[in-house]
């Protein structure tokens, strides 16, 4: 009788035992389905913080530019406002890249605004080559001459067409006509620059002789080393005798009266 009992015992112990073993292994084959399904469904990922297009800078910023420009405090604040609404206009006229995609927002003044201020706002009507210039060669710091304008590099640009001294005129100027970046302003660029600028005249029958004779007249007054082109010195000494020589490639600051017009139209804003 003993030893029945001790048989049904053993049984009974051996079925749990075998009952604790499959469930053991339904656990890890429900496992290994898990991570199977998982590893084909990609991962969900982080959805990146919307980009604040337009923010506001840096109390920093500002601290820097009322140091480094020839703006106040309130005048800061009205640009910093005009930027936004130049930015947000830009933002909703922006053509979308392709079918079906958003439209690219770029985070500052893009070329096509740049354009439009210049010749609304400052009336430069120039020659594209001058704006084209003018847009490369604005400071941008580590960026160079490439992407949009942010607020503390369109300030800077500002400051020194509105307010400007006489030496930050001439470099902005001298960098404008200098189209190849070498450090001075040869023939040839005088030469696209100055028939850019004129018009034809009717009746000319070799209306670039004309353009030659110019540049050769131009660079008689900059000229002053006599070394056949013009570098920022030869430039500075000319424009110190002759203040007048200082756009003689074409406009590139506003006017007195533009530039009168449009901080007092800043002024009122604060």
């Amino acid at each position: 009788m003993a030893d029945m009992n001790k048989h049904q015992l053993s049984m009974a112990a051996s079925a749990i035992a075998l009952r604790g073993v499959s469930l053991f292994l339904s656990a890890g084959r429900a496992a290994a389905e898990r991570r199977v399904a998982a590893a084909a469904v990609p991962a969900r990922q982080k959805k990146p913080k919307p980009q604040v297009l337009g923010a506001r800078p840096p109390q920093k910023v500002f601290d820097l530019l009322l140091k480094t420009t020839w703006f106040n405090k309130n005048e800061l604040e009205a640009l910093f406002t005009m930027y936004r609404k130049l930015v947000a206009a830009a933002q909703a006229i922006a053509p979308a890249t392709a079918i079906g995609q958003q439209p690219v927002k770029v985070d500052g003044i893009d070329q096509s605004t740049f354009r439009d201020v210049m010749h609304n706002t400052f009336d430069l009507v120039t020659e594209e080559t001058i704006l084209e210039r003018m847009w490369v060669t604005w400071e941008r710091g580590t960026s160079g001459g490439e992407g949009a304008l942010k607020f503390e590099a369109w300030v800077k640009g500002l400051s020194k067409l509105l307010r400007g001294t006489v030496e930050e005129r001439i470099a902005h100027c001298f960098a404008v006509y200098d189209l190849n970046n070498d450090g001075c302003i040869s023939k040839d660029e005088m030469f696209l620059l100055l028939k850019n600028s004129l018009l034809k005249q009717p009746g000319d029958e070799d209306p670039d002789e004309g353009v030659r004779e110019l540049v050769e007249l131009v660079l008689k007054k900059l000229d002053v080393d006599k070394d056949g082109r013009v570098s920022i010195e030869d430039y500075r000494a000319a424009v110190d005798q002759e203040p007048l020589l200082l756009e003689a490639f074409g406009q590139c600051l506003p006017t007195k009266r533009q530039a009168t017009a449009f901080l007092k139209t800043l002024n009122s804003k604060v």
